[in-house]
């Protein structure tokens, strides 16, 4: 037996060579089963402006079924649908305005990682003094930290210390 080719958007396999996956990826078959798997990763937004553009489909709103399905040129989403779809929207676009005003304009990690050794450079000089204008400074630089801290599972080497700062065992030898 010979090699089989598996197409992961089909989920099936057939003995490989150039005329049949040539056959196999130019079928409706493939290309519905393509387009089904790129649609699961449409944003929102995207979904709600084709769906407007879609005039209601007759068959699916008085039967609720249709003989295309997802093939269909018209919309299958009800008004009640479509103005939920439409808040979904709306919800993500403030949701991600709000992200924005939070992280500072103007400032990057490279800037303020540079303040932060100035800074650190300073206290090892002077000692542990503190002002008021460092206190603000500092409150001003979170912003950054959150912005870092927005990522989604981020590394433990470039998670802030608690905030007693890292334990450090003195008994320990290191041999």
């Amino acid at each position: 037996m010979g090699k089989r080719y598996y197409c992961d958007y089909c989920d099936r396999s057939f003995q490989d060579n150039m005329h049949n996956r040539k056959k196999h990826l130019n079928g409706v078959q493939h290309h519905r089963a393509k387009k089904a798997w790129f649609d699961n990763f449409r944003d929102s937004a995207a979904i709600l402006n084709d769906e407007q553009e879609k005039k209601p489909c007759r068959k699916f709103l008085q039967k609720g079924i249709c003989d295309f399905g997802s093939n269909c040129r018209f919309s299958h989403m009800t008004e009640e649908e479509l103005f939920n779809l439409q808040r979904q929207v709306e919800d993500e676009r403030q949701h991600r305005e709000d992200s924005e005003d939070r992280i500072m304009p103007g400032r990057s990690i490279e800037e303020w990682l540079s303040r932060r050794e100035k800074k650190r450079a300073a206290l090892g000089s002077k000692g542990d003094l503190k002002t008021e204008e460092d206190s603000e400074e500092s409150q001003a630089e979170n912003g950054i930290l959150q912005q870092l801290l927005s990522i989604p599972d981020l590394p433990p080497s470039l998670q802030p210390p608690h905030p007693g700062g890292w334990k450090i065992n003195m008994n320990t030898e290191w041999g």
